[in-house]
């Protein structure tokens, strides 16, 4: 079955330094800058995965999180299908500011059936302010997936990604029609499902 002709639109959304350019530079190149400067306004990566047998290409925005660059939001939210939300699980500020990008991202995606995955960065730091718990009851009441990630010992990333995109395959609304008749096809199998579930917090 031909799939290369998928596209996916994702951003990552959060307060600034919570390691969202850090999570994009591990995830699409492998590595890890410890000293990565704040992103201006928007920066822009785009990798090709296989996933669930599907090869993929994932356009991933990388948005900055200082208030001074929050009016350019509406234009990167429209047609995403997938949105990482990130936090910093050693600065509670960070994690209780979440309600705000929520807000924020019902306001301006235009899919109210996107995927919204709730990341919980810097998992390598001891001083840690927000338990895993935390995050999973929070993911829970707002039906968002949960991961706990590491962008500096890559602990999680290469997971949450492709569970992202699993999601968003599973959801038929998310494609345009000209995706549709490229011929995919959902691939949902009990065991596929019990696999995510041990790694995630599921919407069901």
């Amino acid at each position: 079955m031909e799939a290369s002709g998928l596209t996916l639109k994702l951003l990552l959304v959060g307060d600034s330094a919570v390691g969202k350019s850090s999570l994009l530079l591990r995830f699409t190149d492998g590595s890890f800058e410890p000293c990565l400067k704040p992103t201006i306004g928007v920066d822009f990566k785009v990798k090709k995965m296989v996933v669930d047998g599907h090869a993929v290409q994932l356009a991933i925005w990388d948005t900055a999180g200082q208030e001074r660059f929050r009016t350019l939001a509406p234009s990167y939210y429209r047609g995403a299908q997938g949105v990482v939300l990130v936090y910093d699980v050693t600065r509670k500020d960070t994690f209780t500011g979440l309600e705000s990008w929520l807000n924020e991202l019902e306001m301006y995606t235009n899919k109210s059936n996107t995927v919204k995955m709730l990341v919980g960065n810097k998992t390598d730091k001891p001083d840690r302010e927000v338990e895993r718990r935390e995050g999973l009851q929070f993911a829970r009441k707002r039906s968002l997936l949960f991961i706990e990630t590491s962008a500096k010992t890559e602990d999680g990333v290469q997971h949450a990604f492709e569970e992202l995109v699993i999601k968003i395959m599973q959801t038929p609304g998310l494609w345009d029609k000209s995706t549709k008749k490229q011929g995919f096809q959902l691939m949902q199998s009990s065991q596929q499902e019990k696999s995510l579930c041990s790694a995630y917090c599921p919407l069901s």
